[in-house]
């Protein structure tokens, strides 16, 4: 039986999808315009609109009616379902999941990412790779669990202001972040966000999120990783693959790069840059 991989939006998964791969869409509304996030509102038009508008967007997680929906169509063609969606301390989809999943014992299996953005994606490629190797979707959904705690997504941020708005960080926090004109440094750490470093200015920033990729014991090269960045330019993420030059030279022919979409750019805003990858340790 042949393993169909889904997840959520949130983990930016660049179009065209692989063959295998569905992406269900999230919400981002502009007031009373709702949009699909990667559906009818491209990444580019989401920042356009965030930086342009007056109207702060805001995110609807996707229902159990809409998991459903998918998962009996993947059931229905033959197909064993592994659904990673993002993480379950920072959106309700996981559980929208679950609730849809049980409708489908031994068919579909979901699994909590703890992760977003380029971080879910990364776990959604290692998934890929796993139906490649000949796993079944059971197989997959517990090796994709083990496994998890490895992935380290690290970003250095423009500003706090929009996590503050989101709820993700306490007012206090940001305030002061933003009194000191300080870049900060996030990580996603057992499923939340977390401030691991401050820096005054992006070259700062820079080094602060080398120093962080370097720890657990470095970069395991022979997973999938990713860079990502916010807003309408990539600027700021070359300027950094070039600081960072000796981090991946010659373990690399390419660095992978996504842009983040409305999903976790509403939360996060333009201007920031992200690392995502599987640790050594």
């Amino acid at each position: 039986m042949s393993v169909r991989i889904m997840t959520d939006s949130a983990a930016d998964l660049p179009q065209p999808w692989p063959e295998g791969v569905t992406v269900l869409p999230m919400t981002v509304s502009f007031g009373e315009r709702q949009y699909q996030d990667g559906v009818n509102m491209t990444h580019r038009q989401f920042y356009e609109l965030l930086i342009e508008g007056d109207a702060l967007p805001t995110t609807s997680q996707i229902g159990p009616g809409q998991f459903e929906e998918a998962f009996r169509g993947a059931v229905t063609a033959g197909e064993q379902v592994v659904c990673v969606t993002m993480s379950s301390k920072l959106s309700g989809t996981y559980q929208s999941a679950c609730i849809a999943a049980e409708e489908f014992p031994g068919q579909v299996f979901v699994v909590d990412s703890l992760n977003v953005t380029i971080g879910e994606g990364l776990l959604v490629r290692w998934a890929m790779e796993l139906v490649g190797q000949g796993l079944e979707a059971a197989q997959i959904a517990r090796q994709l669990e083990r496994e998890r705690g490895r992935i380290r997504l690290i970003a250095l941020l423009d500003t706090l202001e929009y996590l503050k708005r989101g709820g993700r960080l306490s007012a206090s926090v940001a305030l002061v972040g933003g009194l000191l004109s300080i870049k900060p440094v996030v990580s996603v750490e057992d499923g939340e966000v977390k401030v691991i470093g401050k820096a005054r200015g992006s070259k700062n920033g820079s080094n602060l999120l080398t120093e962080a990729c370097q720890k657990d014991g470095g970069v395991d090269f022979s997973r999938p990783h990713c860079l990502g960045y916010t807003g309408l330019s990539d600027e700021l993420l070359r300027k950094y693959i070039e600081d960072s030059r000796p981090l991946w030279e010659g373990h690399l022919d390419a660095l992978t790069v996504n842009t983040v979409g409305g999903t976790i750019g509403t939360h996060v805003g333009p201007g920031a840059i992200a690392v995502a990858f599987f640790h050594k340790g």
